[in-house]
């Protein structure tokens, strides 16, 4: 008989995004390694983007537990009389109202670690008798939202239960906690949350090698590593990028362009190498775009004519992108946790072959994996010189497919055996 594993995961489709694939896939192939996946996650969930796609990668026999949740965001809706709205989309706001301003400073001190506190004390309730019946063998939280570790600290508390926890991003030290009005306090009451769940999980994962030290120095114990990956069935079997045609260049992007992950240094090396001439050039973004970058472009007439905004598609339609264009664009972010940003989409990027450009640390963990690779380069958010080198660079190349060596470390379904691994390393005790 499979050992069964209950996952406890905020993001889960139709929500869409990079959040939902990496524990989307991972249950995909866990049975395969001899765990059988059961989904808790929230019935009525608060998230900005949807993808009813997702819903066909699930499979009729994973069990999906959903619970209802309370989130605050539903009564400050209510009280500015429209749709679905919170602090994290209102930072971004150039201009913000007293609702706006208070609604943001109760994120930062009331709501500790996240808004989705309120769903920790109900879950708890519910799955105690679920553990109680010896339905499950081992827990898995992950993070962001960190409140769902606290669900995973408490039920191992109770019921001795293995647990994995799972980081997607840091937690006391996570760049967005920067961005709010915080009072000391309350920034060492994350600090003291986060160490209990350090110290209590039997195993603590993480996506990338500079998190994995952060996370190792804060904690003073062993944190294993597995990272974001792709799917190779998610590339369509006739999926062929076009010849490069001389005098043309067309860059894609795929992804969220937010308060972080700041494309304009870019965009001005586009068009400061080639503004004068008569060159084809153009850039595509496909996904949820700050309407800051959209309000910028369209104050500039050759940046207007050149970058189109194709908005958010579902993820199989992506590859009818990846199709058309000469390189793929990454933006990372330009903060302190820079260094240790490898977005999962980085992995798809390497499967269609096509060279890359990014911008973010030219020492971070994703300029190893693209140096590796030999699929591209990661440059400054200030190297306006290299970009253009660069642009011009990709601009003249012949644009042949790229020959990569085996990417099956990156694949999902090896990360899902490097959970079970774990899993049955825990179990065992």
């Amino acid at each position: 008989m499979q050992k069964r594993v209950l996952i406890i995961t905020y993001y889960w489709p139709p929500s869409g995004g990079s959040g939902v694939q990496r524990w989307l896939k991972f249950a995909k192939y866990l049975p395969e390694a001899g765990w059988e996946p059961v989904i808790f996650t929230p019935e009525n969930p608060d998230f900005d983007l949807k993808d009813e796609t997702l819903l066909k990668e699930i499979s009729p026999s994973l069990e999906v537990i959903r619970f209802p949740i309370w989130e605050p965001y539903q009564l400050f809706a209510k009280v500015k009389k429209q749709g679905k709205t919170h602090p994290g989309r209102m930072l971004e706001q150039q201009k913000k109202g007293f609702l706006e301003k208070v609604a943001i400073w109760l994120r930062a001190n009331l709501l500790v670690p996240d808004p989705r506190v309120f769903w920790v004390k109900p879950s708890v309730q519910f799955l105690n008798q679920l553990l109680q019946e010896g339905q499950f063998q081992a827990i898995i939280t992950t993070g962001p939202p960190h409140s769902l570790h606290l669900i995973g600290q408490k039920l191992k508390q109770k019921h001795g239960i293995p647990w994995l926890a799972d980081f997607r991003d840091p937690w006391s030290q996570w760049e967005f906690l920067d961005t709010l009005p915080m009072l000391s306090f309350i920034r060492r009451r994350h600090e003291a949350l986060e160490r209990k769940v350090l110290k209590q999980a039997d195993v603590v994962v993480t996506i990338s090698p500079t998190f994995q030290r952060d996370l190792e120095k804060l904690s003073g114990r062993k944190i294993d590593l597995i990272t974001n990956g792709y799917d190779p069935a998610d590339i369509p079997t006739d999926f062929h990028p076009r010849p490069k045609l001389a005098k043309r260049l067309h860059l894609v992007y795929t992804g969220i362009i937010d308060a972080i992950r700041n494309p304009l240094p870019l965009m001005q090396a586009l068009k400061a190498e080639f503004e004068i001439g008569a060159e084809e050039v153009s850039w595509t973004f496909v996904g949820k775009v700050s309407e800051q970058v959209k309000q910028q472009v369209e104050a500039d007439p050759w940046l207007q004519a050149h970058i189109h905004f194709a908005g958010y598609v579902p993820h199989h339609q992506v590859f009818e992108f990846y199709a058309t264009t000469d390189a793929l664009v990454l933006i990372l972010t330009d903060t302190k946790n820079a260094k240790g940003n490898i977005p999962g989409k980085l992995f798809e990027y390497l499967a269609t072959g096509l060279p890359v450009l990014a911008l973010g640390d030219p020492q971070g963990d994703s300029a190893s994996l693209l140096s590796q690779a030999g699929a591209g380069a990661v440059l400054g958010h200030g190297d306006l010189k290299g970009m253009q080198a660069k642009l011009r660079e990709l601009y003249a190349s012949a644009g042949t497919q790229q020959t990569l060596g085996s990417l099956e470390a990156f694949s999902r379904k090896t990360g899902s055996k490097q959970v079970a691994a774990l899993l049955d390393r825990i179990s065992i005790k």
